[in-house]
């Protein structure tokens, strides 16, 4: 009795004795930790599962050199047996957290909240698909190790081994779904083709990346619901992906009006809207005459934000503006159907009975031939140059290359 006694005085001392050890260095890192980033993390992610490790360790220490009178019975073998599996267990949480640690570590340097994060946003996404692997890797080699201390599971091992072959067949096909999505996720989280915060166009609807796991992606869309997509989704379907170069982007206000509207004057209120908000970045700011077919005629404004966010309230506030200018200020410009009655007695020219060779004019109307920068997408700013190279090429030296023009598709096609 005394022998047992003993070997439980041993381990609640050793228990203590690493609290007290533990607590202390607890104390210290803290006050390191106000200069140190690392220390700091430390202190806060891994104080537990150090703890608990100390306390295992300390505890399996003392019982096996305090039951030397107990060699060969069960009860010792047992106890040890799960004090080896508490540490095993204990030592791949303290991996765990100190993996986390230095992710965390890591991530700090790079931060999301500015304008230009999309390096930052890169990362982040690597490194949380990382820690998920690296976790799901520990958890899987521990159960292995925990499995291994038991004289039966090792006994099997070597049919285990031989078997493999067929049981990783039979395994690939029971999962082919899931080991789908899980290379799916590994592909985007490498291959930068989509990452945390990024602004997508997925099955019609605008939103942004939130979540991106091994199996799943959730996209917020922007009137706050969730849209759940398996990571398969996006390596197999298209989508659109505004912010993988850059946050900046371009968008379009249409309008259908009259012939009659007078262009420049459109394009210079266009151009006095947009500098009159603090949601233009100074980009591009154009109005072009992309369609002119029926009774009326399609203007294009095309203008620029730094994010997607602003973007949408630009267009809405350019779109806004345009329409109560026509309205107010030019009315005769509003969309109408034409229609004309006359007689057979009638002196028209185009009367189908008495019909008139028009006379021939022989002044016509000046063509600009430098148009505003405002009225050019491709060319006439350095934003337009870029653009025009990025579509068509650079222009050879000695060659003179006109501006890109649009095709009846919508598609740009260069001029020779």
């Amino acid at each position: 009795m005394q022998n047992y006694l003993t070997t439980v005085v041993a381990a609640l001392g050793a228990a203590t004795a690493a609290l007290l050890l533990v607590g202390v260095a607890h104390r210290v890192m803290r006050r390191l930790g106000r200069r140190s980033l690392l220390l700091s993390e430390l202190t806060e992610h891994a104080h537990r599962s150090i703890q608990v490790t100390a306390v295992v360790l300390a505890v399996q220490f003392a019982v096996r050199f305090s039951t030397g009178y107990a060699v060969g019975t069960p009860w010792r073998q047992i106890v040890l047996h799960l004090l080896v599996l508490c540490v095993i267990a204990s030592t791949a949480w303290l991996v765990t957290s100190l993996l986390v640690v230095v992710e965390d570590t890591a991530l700090a340097r790079f931060r999301v909240d500015v304008p230009n994060n999309r390096h930052a946003r890169r990362v982040r996404t690597q490194v949380v698909m990382l820690r998920r692997v690296t976790i799901a890797v520990i958890v899987v080699l521990t159960l292995g190790v925990m499995l291994m201390t038991f004289p039966a599971v090792r006994g099997i091992g070597a049919g285990v081994l031989t078997s493999a072959g067929v049981v990783g067949v039979v395994a690939a096909l029971a999962a082919q779904s899931l080991l789908g999505n899980v290379f799916a996720g590994l592909q985007l989280a490498f291959s930068d083709a989509v990452r945390l915060d990024d602004v997508v166009v997925v099955e019609g609807e605008w939103g942004r990346i939130e979540e991106l796991t091994l199996s799943y992606v959730v996209v917020q869309i922007w009137d706050d619901r969730r849209l759940v997509l398996p990571t398969s989704y996006f390596t197999s379907t298209p989508f659109q992906n505004w912010t993988r170069t850059e946050a900046a982007v371009l968008g379009t206000a249409m309008f259908d009006v009259d012939w009659s509207v007078p262009v420049q004057a459109m394009r210079e209120e266009l151009r006095r809207v947009v500098e009159s908000t603090d949601l233009w970045d100074g980009r591009v700011c154009v109005l072009q005459v992309v369609d002119a077919t029926g009774g009326t005629i399609q203007i294009r404004a095309l203008v620029s934000a730094a994010d997607s966010g602003s973007l949408w309230d630009l267009r809405c506030v350019v779109r806004e503006h345009l329409v109560a200018w026509v309205r107010d200020q030019r009315p005769t410009a509003l969309p109408r159907m034409r229609a004309e009655v006359g007689e057979e007695s009638s002196t028209l020219p185009w009367q189908s009975g008495q019909l008139r060779r028009p006379t021939r004019r022989s002044g016509r109307a000046p063509i600009e031939s430098n148009p505003p920068d405002d009225a050019r997408l491709f060319g006439g700013s350095d934003d337009g140059d870029a653009r025009s190279e990025a579509f068509v090429g650079p222009a050879e030296d000695g060659e003179h290359r006109e501006e890109p023009a649009e095709a009846p598709n919508g598609r740009v096609e260069a001029r020779r």
